[in-house]
C-alpha cells in the first residue's frame, strides 16, 4: 500500500532507454541498470548563484562516492548527471525535461532555487519521478500530497521564525526592514517575516528588492535606509546580498544583518571580506566544522577523499546529507527498486538516523529536519555558531 505522503501518485511505468552510455534492460525501472542508478541534477553552476550548485553537487558526489566505494547500494554504483541552468527557471525546465526524457534517470535531486524548483516540480510530479533534496524552503514543496517531492531542510518559515524571534527577545528590536529577491524565492521569506512580525504584533519599517542574478540593489539600500532600521533581514543570494551590505556600511547604515540558509555562507563570506564581521546567517544543517557530530566528521572525511583541496562548507554538507538519505532510502527498498518503492522507503522507514542528526518524515510531513541553527561571519571570513545574538556580534 502506497504511504500517505504518496497519494495521488501513479505507479510509476518501467521504461525503456539509454543514459548515457549505459543500456537499461528492458523490464528495468528507468535509471536503474545491473549495475547502475543515475541520479540527475538541475542547478546553477554559473552565475551568481554558483557556489550553491557546485557546494550541492559537491556534497552528493563525496556520498555517492563513500557509498559506491563500500561496494554501492545493492550491488549496484550511483552515479549523478548534472546540467547548469543558471539559477534560470527556462533553463532548468530544458535540463529536467532532459534528465526525464533522454538520460532516463531514475530520480530528481539537489535542485538549487525556489523559482527553478517551482518550474520543475510540477514536470517531476506529472512524470512519477522522486524530487529529493531540493536546497530550498519554500512553502509549496512541503504540501505532503506531492508525493514524490522529498525535503530535507527545515522551511524558509521556520529561518524567518528564528530571525523575528532572536531579533525580538535577544536585542529588543521593533525596527526591522527586508531586502528581497523579486521572485518567488524572496517573497516565500517576506510571507514568512511578515507572518513572525504579526505574531508580535509588529511591522516592517521598509522593505527593498532587487531582481533576481543581478546585484542591483541601490534603489533598495535608499529605501530601506530612509527607515534607519535596527536590522536588515535579508532573502537573497550572495552577490546581492553582499553588495546590499558593503553600501549600507559605506554610508553609515549601522543595522544587524541578516541572511537566510540560500544566501550561500562561504561565498557571502569571500565576497564580504572585511565587511563580513557580525553578519547573520541562519543554517539549517549542523556547523560543518564540528567533528565531534558523526555524520559531520563522515562528511569530512567523504569530502576530502573524493575531492582533495575541496573547503568543508553549510551548503556542501547539506548535498552531503541529502546523499546519505538517497543511500539509505534505496537500502530499504523492498524487493525490485522502483521509483515508488524509494518513496514508499522513505514513509515506511519514517525515521533515518544519520549520525547525530535525524530526518523524521510521517504521513503529513514530507520534510526530514526542522532545526535552524545561528551563525555569524568572524573577522577573517571564518564562523561562529552562537546561540544567541548581540549587538555588534560575538
Amino acid at each position: 500500500m502506497a504511504p500517505a505522503f504518496l497519494k495521488g501518485a501513479v505507479r510509476a511505468m518501467a521504461g525503456l532507454g539509454l543514459g548515457l552510455t549505459m543500456s537499461w534492460s528492458a523490464a528495468a525501472e528507468p535509471g536503474v541498470s545491473d549495475d547502475t542508478i543515475l541520479f540527475g541534477q538541475s542547478a546553477a553552476f554559473e552565475g551568481p548563484a554558483a557556489a550553491l550548485g557546485t557546494g550541492m553537487r559537491e556534497g552528493l558526489l563525496a556520498a555517492f562516492a563513500e557509498a559506491n566505494a563500500a561496494g554501492g547500494v545493492k550491488g549496484r554504483k550511483i552515479d549523478l548527471v548534472s546540467y547548469d541552468d543558471g539559477y534560470e527557471p527556462e533553463a532548468a525546465i530544458t535540463n529536467t525535461n532532459k534528465l526525464i526524457d533522454e538520460d532516463k534517470v531514475f530520480a530528481l535531486i539537489g535542485e538549487v532555487g525556489t523559482p527553478t524548483s517551482k518550474a520543475v516540480q510540477p514536470i517531476a510530479t506529472d512524470a512519477q519521478v522522486p524530487f529529493v533534496g531540493p536546497f530550498t524552503g519554500a512553502g509549496f514543496l512541503r504540501d505532503a500530497s506531492l508525493g514524490n517531492v522529498v525535503n530535507v531542510r527545515g522551511s524558509y518559515d521556520q529561518e524567518t521564525e528564528a530571525w523575528i524571534r532572536h531579533l525580538t527577545e535577544d536585542l529588543n528590536y521593533d525596527k526591522i526592514a527586508i531586502l528581497y529577491q523579486d521572485d518567488s524565492y524572496g517573497r516565500a521569506g517576506l510571507s514568512g517575516v511578515q507572518k513572525a512580525m504579526e505574531k508580535r504584533d509588529l511591522e516592517l519599517v521598509a522593505e527593498g528588492t532587487y531582481t533576481r542574478n543581478t546585484t542591483a540593489v541601490k534603489s533598495a539600500l535608499l529605501e530601506i535606509r530612509k527607515a534607519d532600521p535596527q536590522a536588515v533581514v535579508m532573502v537573497g543570494a550572495y552577490a546581492p546580498s553582499a553588495e546590499f551590505i558593503r553600501l549600507g556600511k559605506k554610508v553609515g547604515l549601522n543595522a544587524t544583518y541578516v541572511n537566510i540558509s540560500f544566501v550561500g555562507s562561504k561565498a557571502l563570506a569571500s565576497e564580504l571580506g572585511e565587511d563580513g564581521a557580525g553578519v547573520v546567517i541562519t543554517q539549517v544543517v549542523p556547523f560543518p566544522w564540528d567533528d565531534s557530530i558523526p555524520v559531520v566528521a563522515e562528511y569530512q572525511e567523504a569530502l576530502k577523499a573524493h575531492a582533495e583541496g575541496s573547503e568543508v562548507g553549510f551548503v556542501s554538507l547539506e548535498g552531503y546529507i541529502v546523499g546519505r538519505l538517497a543511500i539509505a532510502a534505496l537500502e530499504n527498498v523492498e524487493g525490485d527498486l522502483t521509483r515508488e518503492g524509494f518513496l514508499q522507503a522513505v514513509a515506511q522507514t519514517g525515521t533515518f538516523d544519520l549520525g547525530g542528526i535525524t530526518l523524521t518524515y510521517g504521513p503529513d510531513d514530507n520534510q526530514g529536519m526542522d532545526e535552524v541553527f545561528l551563525t555569524e561571519i568572524q573577522a577573517g571570513g571564518s564562523f561562529k555558531a552562537v546561540e544567541h545574538l548581540s549587538k555588534g556580534g560575538s
